[in-house]
């Protein structure tokens, strides 16, 4: 089991955040490439060199944010206890994604500004596909936990969890990508994401984890 993270580093990871929050902000009101560093520090309070400290880059700036959606997601999965592991994640993509619905709520209007101006701009684009990539391995892992499997993400066998865990990505990041560059109140998220989901899994089997 991990242990309980530090003051130090909870001020760390806190401190992380804060910029990643005015990074977003930044992004999603403006075209990306007219945002500096300078004005990124400014808006978290902190110094250029604080920045530096924690980013090589503006861009590096947002991958914190959208991590911490994605280590819930994989929290989520990792707590629940259908028997089938597939309709499991079914259902936590749309307890995950629901909120979304909620327009009025400014969390909600940060995820979908950034998300918008993540289309249009090469560099944030890459930060995107770096984190899913990442959220893509390390949930492969926790689904192979509740198969009673072992995964190995250098593996070349295409396992249950391997394609679970690359369908739920892959279905998520869609959907979002959808979601956020229409401006019609189109279908929810969490709707596509779950029918997405579905039917990239329909062949799959094995399902039926240690829960």
């Amino acid at each position: 089991m991990d242990s309980a993270p530090t003051l130090t580093e909870r001020r760390r990871l806190a401190t992380q955040l804060e910029i990643a929050e005015a990074a977003a902000r930044l992004f999603g009101e403006r075209d990306a490439k007219t945002v500096t560093v300078e004005e990124i520090a400014a808006a978290a309070g902190v110094s250029p060199r604080t920045y530096y400290r924690y980013f090589p880059t503006k861009e590096d700036a947002v991958a914190p944010l959208l991590s911490v959606g994605a280590a819930a997601w994989r929290a989520a999965i990792e707590d629940a206890d259908d028997p089938d592991v597939r309709d499991s994640i079914a259902r936590t993509i749309e307890k995950v994604l629901t909120p979304l619905a909620d327009t009025k709520d400014p969390a909600v209007s940060l995820t979908r500004g950034l998300l918008r101006s993540t289309l249009q701009d090469s560099a944030l684009w890459a930060v995107w596909q770096r984190v899913n990539a990442d959220s893509e391995r390390l949930l492969a892992s926790v689904i192979a936990t509740r198969l009673g499997t072992s995964e190995s993400p250098a593996g070349h066998d295409l396992t249950a969890a391997r394609l679970l865990a690359a369908a739920a990505t892959a279905a998520i990041r869609l959907s979002l990508e959808s979601w956020s560059s229409d401006d019609a109140a189109g279908t929810p998220p969490a709707q596509l994401a779950v029918t997405a989901f579905t039917e990239l899994t329909a062949g799959v089997t094995g399902l039926h984890g240690n829960h």
